[in-house]
């Protein structure tokens, strides 16, 4: 995200107010979707009907009844309840912590598995007893990080025996109605191969949580200046009620992939960073709709994935744009994320040796992300249709385009681009090449495909806008989702059904070879 903009501009430009958050929208994350679209997130039905070649667990999963009701239905003030977990992932049967604090004499906790499930988008694997409730110590502030830390006190354990992995929302209920919020954790995969990888992207959640007043953009002060240096995972999420990025940037691809019975697993990148041959074996990486930040091991761990064979789908852009170290907090490894970005040369982690923690792009150590997806960040912020210009490619397949139809409102806000003068992986082909105009600036959008020798395949759709279009249906409504409409929902959807049936049946690039495009496209 290019922080050249105030985050108060950034709201204004979305549209989004303090009133919408009452209603359920978020209210600060700059590419975060307007008002509604978190509160209705059930996607129609995919434009071809599921099947799937083999039975999977996600298959099975999927065929136990949901349960509607995991909505957040009444949020109520902040300080009524709200919490954090001790991991931002487990295994299945390990025990984990929730720090919870509330004005309530009680609250409950409901762990909902986030899928299909009919529709329903979730299932409730288990819910406790009432957990006596308690109003935890005021978060306090580093003096110089600019790091928002608590010393909240363990609430209750949870023993995940029996829960399958996946992407989980824990909801806090407090007694008497008087608030809710989520708390998200994601049950992990012992192991990957075989499978698509759905990687949690929680260190760029952490980026723009501003719950205690800072994250990596802003400060109270509303500027650069009071910004965070790191952000740590020892507190609540204050976007969508607790949720963080994930409702907006994943569950959509969440259910559709799950729908599809794809044999799956899942991870964060923080499990990625800590864990190398994690992905080994893997047919598949997902990373969703926004997934920013990205410390140098997990980099090295996809990059080798892609090596082995490992096929890679980018459904969003600004992807693996800033360098990030981790570190530990009072409750675990891990749990700090350092990004000193403009001030990199004064981040004590690179003055013991580390990497610098700021752009990919940039120096020392300067590696464009181009070198990994193909495509790398443009701009932001943007508003512009999607222009096809390679109908015949087969993941154009099932969608009924021609060359030059466009799709309202689906680039955006950010946008990745093919830069010819930087280096990229070859054979390359563009199969989307849309207009914008960024701050009076003209560029285009793209959507690329590459084949590696490895036999892997890369595609990078090249707007974040991509996974949140997932979930568009009908005409479009001003001020919703956008303004995305269901005939670009229902093009996003199959796109993306054609990717994910592909990467999941192991390396693409034989039967699927890119034929490069580029000079064509760029000429010059």
């Amino acid at each position: 995200m290019d922080e050249r903009r105030g985050m108060a501009d950034r709201r204004r430009f979305l549209g989004l107010t303090l009133a919408a958050a009452a209603a359920g929208a978020c209210t600060r994350s700059p590419t975060a979707a307007p008002p509604g679209a978190a509160r209705d997130p059930s996607p129609p039905v995919p434009s071809t009907p599921p099947t799937s070649p083999s039975p999977s667990p996600a298959a099975a999963e999927n065929a136990l009844p949901g349960d509607a009701d995991w909505r957040i239905t009444a949020a109520g003030p902040p300080e009524a309840v709200e919490g954090y977990a001790a991991q931002v992932s487990a295994l299945p049967g390990e025990r984990v912590r929730l720090h919870v604090s509330t004005t309530a004499p009680a609250f409950r906790v409901s762990a909902y598995r986030m899928g299909w499930y009919g529709g329903a988008r979730a299932r409730l694997v288990w819910r406790s007893e009432p957990v006596p409730g308690t109003v935890q110590p005021r978060a306090a502030v580093d003096p110089v990080t600019r790091r928002v830390t608590t010393s909240w006190q363990p609430s209750t354990e949870l023993d995940t025996a029996g829960w399958p992995p996946g992407s989980y929302l824990l909801r806090l209920d407090a007694d008497g109605g008087a608030g809710q919020r989520y708390v998200p954790l994601t049950i992990r995969s012992a192991t990957t191969a075989g499978t698509t990888v759905v990687v949690n992207a929680v260190g760029t959640w952490q980026a723009y949580n501003q719950w205690g007043g800072h994250d990596l953009y802003d400060g109270p002060s509303g500027g650069l200046a009071t910004r965070s240096l790191e952000v740590g995972f020892d507190r609540p999420y204050l976007d969508y009620d607790g949720a963080g990025l994930f409702l907006v940037y994943e569950a959509p691809l969440v259910a559709l992939a799950e729908r599809l019975a794809l044999p799956l697993s899942y991870v964060t990148g923080v499990d990625v960073h800590r864990r190398p041959g994690l992905l080994d074996g893997a047919h598949a990486v997902l990373s969703p709709g926004h997934d920013e930040y990205w410390s140098p091991e997990q980099r090295v761990a996809v990059t080798a994935a892609r090596d082995a064979g490992t096929n890679l789908a980018v459904l969003g852009a600004n992807c693996c744009y800033r360098r990030v170290r981790y570190q530990p907090s009072p409750l675990g490894e891990d749990r700090i994320m350092a990004c000193w970005k403009g001030d990199w040369a004064r981040d004590p982690g690179y003055l013991d040796g580390g990497p610098a923690t700021t752009d990919y792009r940039l120096g020392p150590g300067a590696d464009p992300e181009s070198s990994l997806l193909g495509v790398l960040y443009d701009g932001y912020p943007v508003d512009a249709p999607y222009v096809v210009t390679a109908p015949g490619h087969w993941v154009f397949a099932g969608t009924g385009v021609a060359a030059g139809d466009s799709f309202e409102h689906l680039v955006g806000v950010e946008y990745d681009t093919v830069d010819a003068a930087r280096s990229f992986p070859r054979p390359l082909e563009i199969v989307s090449h849309s207009p914008v105009v960024c701050e009076g600036r003209r560029a285009h959008a793209d959507t690329a495909y590459y084949t590696h020798p490895s036999g892997a395949a890369v595609f990078a759709c090249g707007t974040m806008r991509w996974v949140e279009s997932l979930d568009a249906e009908g005409p479009a409504t001003p001020g919703v989702n956008h303004g995305l409409d269901g005939r670009t929902g229902a093009m996003t959807r199959q796109v993306t059904e054609n990717v994910l049936r592909a990467f999941a049946a192991g390396p693409a690039a034989a039967a699927r070879p890119a034929q490069d495009n580029v000079r064509g496209v760029y000429p010059g």
